[in-house]
């Protein structure tokens, strides 16, 4: 079974191209699938727009009147998708935005790559990122220097983005070193998945990298990113150590 876990804010414009998209690659690929949606608090359509897609799809999903953050959203969809596969050695686990800026026909290659005895896959971009906003421009200058050798050593090229394929039994294993009450992901966007990169590379035998076509999408709605905020929430991870993985 393949998890797409998609963790949804105010995202109506883009959700449900997502959605069909995600339908018509994972057809052509003929494996089980389910689509997992956490809508985290929005306050536009986007419940709508899930309950007209529900009856086409293996669609699951959830809402949280309370809104949760990207990185709780997160850890709650890997949570539930972690809970309920009755394969973990051989499930997966995708993880991908609800903005459409990813491109989903790369979920097959990094099932794939999983399926080839990869235990972790993150998605790579072909072509440089779209230039966005002054204020991502000097986030994603800023970023890697913050962050030195955290940053400059990931076993991957890219460990801010969380594009990424995870062998269920991968984050199983990364859940049960956690004690009693503490959180897998704290923070935002970047600093989530950098946390969660250094939660699985431990458990995971191989890595591999697959690149895909980054989606310039006009946006409908205003900017959610911070970078004053992304990068302090970087700030505790400057310390991240990457040991290599078992076997390798």
């Amino acid at each position: 079974m393949i998890y797409l876990c998609v963790p949804a804010r105010n995202e109506e414009r883009t959700l449900g191209v997502l959605l069909w998209k995600l339908r018509k690659v994972m057809a052509e690929f003929g494996r089980d699938y389910e689509i997992v949606v956490l809508d985290d608090a929005s306050t536009d359509g986007t419940p709508e727009v899930l309950a007209r897609y529900e009856p086409f799809l293996p669609l699951r999903t959830h809402r949280s009147e309370i809104q949760l953050g990207y990185g709780a959203a997160l850890e709650w969809l890997l949570r539930d998708a972690a809970e309920r596969a009755p394969y973990p050695k051989r499930d997966v686990i995708v993880t991908l935005q609800a903005d459409f800026t990813e491109d989903p026909a790369s979920v097959v290659p990094m099932v794939k790559a999983i399926e080839g005895g990869a235990d972790l896959v993150a998605g790579v971009p072909e072509t440089p990122l779209p230039p966005g906003s002054r204020s991502v421009r000097f986030a994603r200058w800023a970023a890697p220097r913050l962050l030195g050798r955290a940053h400059r050593s990931a076993p991957v090229a890219d460990p801010l983005s969380g594009f990424r394929a995870y062998r269920v039994v991968v984050v199983l294993k990364a859940l049960r070193e956690l004690d009693e009450g503490e959180a897998l992901l704290r923070g935002p966007g970047w600093a989530a998945n950098l946390g969660l990169l250094a939660r699985a590379v431990p458990h995971a035998r191989r890595i591999e990298e697959v690149p895909f076509q980054v989606r310039s999408i006009p946006r409908p709605r205003g900017s959610r990113f911070r970078s004053l905020s992304t990068l302090r929430a970087l700030l505790p991870l400057r310390r991240t150590s990457w040991p290599a993985a078992p076997g390798r």
